[in-house]
């Protein structure tokens, strides 16, 4: 199993997450992996990285979807794969309706086949064998309908790329995202993964490689996790309440939510529901007290070292490829990358 590195969504400033990067690729840590919501963009401090790393593999976890074209994302893909020397991975995903809606102003939907034509597009591009052609229900290229200047014909990138076959990972929660996962993707960025449930978990993933006809080992599984190191376990777990409190318990104008829906699939949803029913009451010290502290332990890392390090073994024997830790930690790496 490999280690990687999350960088975190607030934007940090670079002074003071260079150093835990070089430090991460001088230890051996495999990846390092930058985060898009609606604060700093995954693109552009890759773009820096490729500068001033030289062996870590550098991937995005993940590049939205509703904000890129697929033209626009295979560009960027092809040249970070150029900075990097090689280094690129491809990480993508729709993120959720309010940010796709509210932040981008696209509509959130055929999700599955929105991701599905999104990919293939991408990989034809990237691939530059021929010139891009897709004649899709989300996405048409060329585009012939109406407004168009019917001047249009199909385009082949000016860019021949180091690479025709940049990896691409996405970032699934749902059952039927996973599965497509399964069937198209070169890795798994995932949430709320634990080996205790890993059977579960990776079901939809099998189903999707089962349809597809490949073999397990051709996804990459790679789950990001938060970490809080403290003095304690429950003042780790404390510090993660909040958070998971809100992953778990909201409720969109859909009244979906995927992750309300993996914690009830791993055997939490007695306390789901119950986090979901505080939270829609208001009562939010009451919902961040609901998280049980297990399901915080399968699927973070809350505590002092050793604990945190002890946890990290128990990931050895499941089929993750490489555990991202959300950290700037470099004495936890140090630790982590010695018994991984």
């Amino acid at each position: 199993m490999h280690l990687g590195l999350a960088l975190g969504y607030g934007g940090e400033p670079v002074e003071e997450l260079l150093p835990v990067v070089e430090h991460a690729e001088r230890i051996g840590v495999d990846s390092v992996w930058s985060v898009e919501e609606y604060g700093p963009d995954a693109v552009s401090i890759l773009g820096y990285l490729a500068a001033v790393t030289h062996r870590v593999a550098l991937g995005t976890a993940v590049m939205q979807i509703p904000a890129r074209t697929p033209a626009t994302t295979a560009m960027t893909a092809m040249t970070l794969d150029m900075l990097s020397g090689g280094r690129f991975r491809l990480g993508l995903g729709l993120s959720v309706p309010w940010i796709v809606e509210g932040w981008h102003g696209q509509p959130y939907s055929e999700p599955l086949r929105r991701t599905r034509e999104y990919v293939e597009i991408v990989r034809r591009a990237v691939a530059h064998d021929t010139r891009v052609e897709h004649d899709g229900r989300i996405y048409r290229l060329p585009y012939r309908g109406p407004g168009s200047s019917g001047t249009a014909r199909p385009v082949k990138s000016d860019m021949v790329p180091l690479r025709p076959d940049i990896p691409v990972h996405l970032g699934a929660i749902g059952p039927r995202n996973v599965a497509l996962t399964g069937e198209i993707a070169d890795g798994w960025l995932a949430g709320l993964y634990a080996p205790e449930h890993e059977a579960v978990l990776t079901a939809p993933l099998d189903e999707g490689l089962a349809r597809a006809g490949r073999a397990p080992g051709e996804v990459r599984i790679s789950p990001i996790l938060y970490v809080a190191r403290a003095d304690t376990a429950e003042e780790g777990r404390d510090r993660l309440r909040p958070l998971f409190a809100h992953l778990i318990g909201a409720v969109g104008p859909s009244g979906r939510n995927t992750y309300f829906d993996v914690a009830c699939a791993m055997g939490y949803e007695g306390a789901a529901h119950t986090v979901r029913g505080h939270l829609a009451e208001g009562r939010k010290a009451e919902a961040f007290a609901a998280v049980p502290d297990t399901l915080l332990d399968e699927v973070a890392l809350p505590g002092p070292l050793p604990a945190l390090v002890e946890r990290i073994l128990a990931w050895k024997d499941s089929r993750v490829d490489t555990l991202i830790l959300l950290t700037r930690d470099t004495e936890l790496l140090d630790a982590a990358q010695a018994v991984l």
